[in-house]
């Protein structure tokens, strides 16, 4: 008995081919194609020359099994991630376990980016302008953000510019950089796609939606972190001193009945 492995990547709404892998001069005889988990479920066997698909799954309708007896899953949905195997024997009775591991991933959306200024205090428009350039998908996991220049041959931004896992960039503009763009991409092991903005613009423009002040976010941070540490302060100190404060005032009725006058 000879146990191989292997894991298969697939997209909603795409399909995902589960290899039957055996070495050469392995003449299969027989064939049966389970799913492990997350239910124990028979999909599909081959016997006698004959492949048969026909049971009761939560694949039916969307398997097939090929000639070479690997297994086709189409159109894969989000629950359809899990564990399968297959087990082969060949003519002169030797046998052969594949276990394969199949993830299913959603189709990236397309992110979203926003403009957040750094404002001088000066009325006129500023020689350079420091812009955080934030991005956004919603609703994915294993996603992973990365940024790029327009223009440029470079494939990343600096590491030093980049915060909270890549979703914000960090960049200094100046009269050069009017039509500069960049892009955020975000992408998972399926599927990606991006967004480009020109920050330029929002230098010399009022805050719109989707190109706010850096000021602004900062008006309505700063005062829910003030919040924040006046209730932990005030809970760190009003827990202690409240029972100490109760021992005290228990310890002081025992001292007055022990210094009181028998009658």
């Amino acid at each position: 008995m000879v146990i191989a492995s292997a894991q298969v990547q697939g997209q909603v709404g795409g399909s995902a081919l589960l290899v039957a892998d055996h070495p050469p001069g392995f003449q299969v005889r027989e064939a049966i194609w389970r799913s492990l988990w997350p239910s124990e479920e028979l999909l599909a066997t081959f016997f006698r020359g004959s492949p048969e698909t026909l049971y009761r799954s939560r694949f039916l309708g969307r398997a097939q099994l090929h000639s070479n007896l690997s297994l086709e899953l189409r159109p894969l949905e989000s629950g359809d991630s899990g564990n399968f195997s297959v087990l082969l024997v060949d003519k002169q009775g030797r046998a052969r376990t594949q276990t394969l591991q199949l993830k299913v991933y959603d189709a990236v959306p397309r992110p979203v980016v926003k403009v957040f200024i750094a404002v001088s205090g000066d009325a006129q428009p500023p020689k350079t302008c420091q812009v955080f350039l934030s991005c956004w998908a919603p609703n994915i996991s294993d996603i992973t953000y990365s940024w790029r220049r327009e223009g440029t041959v470079d494939l990343g931004m600096e590491p030093a510019g980049l915060f909270t896992d890549g979703q914000v960039l960090s960049v200094s503009l100046g009269p050069g950089d009017k039509g500069v763009a960049y892009s955020c991409i975000v992408s998972n092991p399926v599927s990606w796609d991006l967004a480009t903005v020109t920050p330029w613009e929002s230098c010399h423009r009022q805050a719109a939606p989707g190109r706010a002040s850096y000021k602004d976010v900062l008006l309505v941070v700063v005062p829910v972190l003030l919040l924040l540490i006046l209730a932990g302060l005030s809970a760190w100190h009003w827990g202690p001193w409240s029972g100490k404060k109760k021992k005290d005032v228990c310890a002081n009725e025992v001292d007055q009945e022990t210094e009181s006058p028998l009658v």
